[in-house]
């Protein structure tokens, strides 16, 4: 399993797609955090917030990436040769996106303090440092989630460019949805997961609000990941 993890995180890093996805991530990230503090302020946790704009788009599109490579590239049938147990690689592919999301919210932490600092000290006026660490950490959290999301959805196309458009779309459909009224708004808060995780990320997540994530996530995360692993296990590989 160890050696399986090694190859996956190699294989998502490695190809040209990869580099160029992480590079967009990292300079949106420092671009946006720096464009908020010189707009809004020294405010520390509006400037991690802001990180989560290019986190929405480009982490699940990381996700999709790492399970669909092996079928637009051809080379499953290599894989599954090597080590045909199935399951045992689809989790090897499932693990390194979300530790990528793990350790981009931990990177945009590490951005938005010195620029907090920095912003401070040009106004000359006092930073507000104050973080809820519950929010923080559900921020971290909806990051997975949306990673979670994208690793279910190409999982169960196991199509990159498809998989890419239902999941850069599903946002601005959950909006549409929530616009048509107050029944709208009411589908949208338990079948949109970015409505559902709006709570978990401000920290205050009530009993209601858990359902209704939990419903979500079942949604878009539990049974496409589950028809997915279903679907690959007993794909014919040619």
């Amino acid at each position: 399993m160890t050696r399986l993890l090694a190859v996956e995180t190699r294989k998502l890093l490695d190809t040209r797609s990869a580099k160029i996805m992480t590079l967009g991530l990292i300079a949106l990230t420092v671009a946006a955090i720096v464009a908020r503090g010189v707009v809004s302020g020294p405010r520390l946790h509006t400037l991690v917030g802001t990180a989560g704009i290019g986190f929405g788009t480009l982490l699940p599109v990381l996700g999709i990436l790492s399970v669909t490579g092996e079928w637009s590239h051809r080379t499953a049938l290599t894989t599954f040769a090597l080590e045909p147990r199935r399951l045992r690689v689809l989790v090897a592919k499932c693990l390194p996106p979300v530790i990528a999301a793990v350790a981009a919210s931990v990177f945009a932490v590490l951005v938005a303090v010195p620029v907090t600092a920095v912003v401070a000290a040009v106004r000359d006026v006092p930073a507000t440092w104050e973080v809820a660490p519950v929010a923080l950490l559900g921020w971290a959290a909806a990051n997975v989630l949306v990673v979670g999301m994208g690793l279910a959805v190409g999982m169960l196309l196991l199509n990159a460019p498809a998989a890419i458009v239902i999941c850069l779309s599903t946002p601005l459909l959950g909006n549409l949805v929530s616009g048509l009224g107050a029944t709208g708004e009411l589908v949208a808060e338990w079948v949109d997961l970015n409505h559902a995780t709006t709570p978990l990320m401000a920290g205050d997540l009530t009993g209601g609000d858990a359902a209704r994530l939990a419903v979500s996530a079942l949604l878009w995360i539990v049974g496409p990941m589950t028809i997915g692993v279903v679907r690959v296990i007993r794909k014919d590989v040619r």
